[in-house]
């Protein structure tokens, strides 16, 4: 952690977007050329046949993956692998190319350990992801999480869905269904009843019907939002299992502000980092219990450590994932957690 100090002084002195932009370029970098990546695998890589994790018909060399939005386009996903994580799940995707909200869009609230993002689903579109999974490594499991374009109504997201999962259908190890972002205008309300069942419908129909012409079944996971409340958390659950998902990623960035201290917490998006760790870890453990631990979680929200990872695992994920925690404590974060954990 020590090196990564002086490295996180340098790009803190950066703007967010563009320090995160560079960071991917030079993993990226790294993940083009072998050297270099045989240079990180023995730096970080962190191989124990006892962290192994069935969950949703997969095998997980460890517990441990990078959240979606980090690196939206795979643009740095060879080198990414190279880290240590058990899983890397890419995206946010949609259809076709788009520019996301107008800058300044992501906020470091230092004192909090914090990030606010009002992004919007900036990337490169779903064809220029595919390009690059060409060449995806075989060594990791990649989840690919889609979402519905900006001008898409929410009437008709479901055909956003359906078209990116018959797309990256075969290259994903899984699949997230993101209907929780804050920074799409009307995105959460797919987290409804009324929604949720339709969509979720409609994407088992696709699914059964790619099953029988290619012959593989690929997971699919809801994310969803730490801001429902008990009763309809409970509600999505229910559509949840009830439509034959695979699982669920609790949970997505918070809109809340209670305790911060910074002085960009006034900004609107989304909330990560550690003053959303026992918001979503309270929420993984009602999740558990409301489905009786029949659907699999993946736990997102505030890890920083491993005592942040542990009381994920133990409120009843199966899998935990980081994003702001990485920036701020480093590639090393990921071997530290994974040692605590053997």
């Amino acid at each position: 952690m020590a090196t990564y100090d002086l490295l996180r002084w340098l790009l803190f002195r950066l703007e967010p977007e563009t320090a995160h932009r560079l960071t991917l370029q030079l993993l990226a970098l790294a993940g083009a050329i072998p050297a270099l990546r045989s240079g990180l695998r023995r730096i970080f890589s962190f191989e124990d046949p006892g962290l192994k994790v069935q969950a949703f018909g997969l095998e997980f060399p460890n517990p441990v993956g990078l959240a979606a939005g980090y690196d939206k386009d795979g643009q740095a996903m060879l080198g990414l692998a190279c880290l240590g994580f058990g899983h890397l799940e890419l995206g946010t995707v949609t259809l076709e190319p788009q520019r996301g909200n107008p800058r300044p869009r992501v906020f470091r609230l230092v004192e909090d350990q914090a990030l606010i993002n009002r992004m919007g689903f900036p990337n490169q579109g779903v064809d220029r992801l595919l390009k690059r999974l060409q060449s995806r490594p075989s060594d990791i499991i990649l989840g690919i999480n889609i979402g519905k374009s900006a001008e898409t109504p929410i009437e008709e997201a479901s055909r956003d869905y359906k078209q990116l999962m018959e797309l990256v259908y075969g290259s994903a190890d899984y699949l997230a269904v993101n209907v929780s972002s804050p920074n799409t205008i009307g995105l959460r309300e797919l987290q409804d009843r009324r929604y949720l069942e339709g969509l979720l419908s409609d994407l088992s129909e696709t699914r059964a019907r790619l099953i029988a012409e290619s012959g593989k079944r690929r997971p699919v996971l809801v994310k969803l939002a730490p801001d429902l409340t008990d009763s309809e958390l409970e509600e999505a659950i229910e559509v949840i299992y009830g439509a034959g998902m695979d699982g669920v990623i609790v949970s997505n960035t918070t809109t809340a502000r209670a305790g911060l201290r910074a002085r960009s917490q006034d900004q609107s998006g989304g909330l990560s980092g550690l003053p959303l760790f026992g918001r979503s870890t309270e929420m993984i453990r009602k999740a558990h219990l409301m489905s009786d631990g029949r659907l699999p979680i993946i736990g997102v929200g505030g890890v920083f450590g491993p005592q942040e990872a542990k009381e994920k695992l133990n409120a009843g994920a199966d899998l935990i994932q980081v994003y702001t925690g990485l920036i701020y404590r480093g590639p090393g974060l990921i071997s530290e957690i994974l040692t605590a954990l053997r």
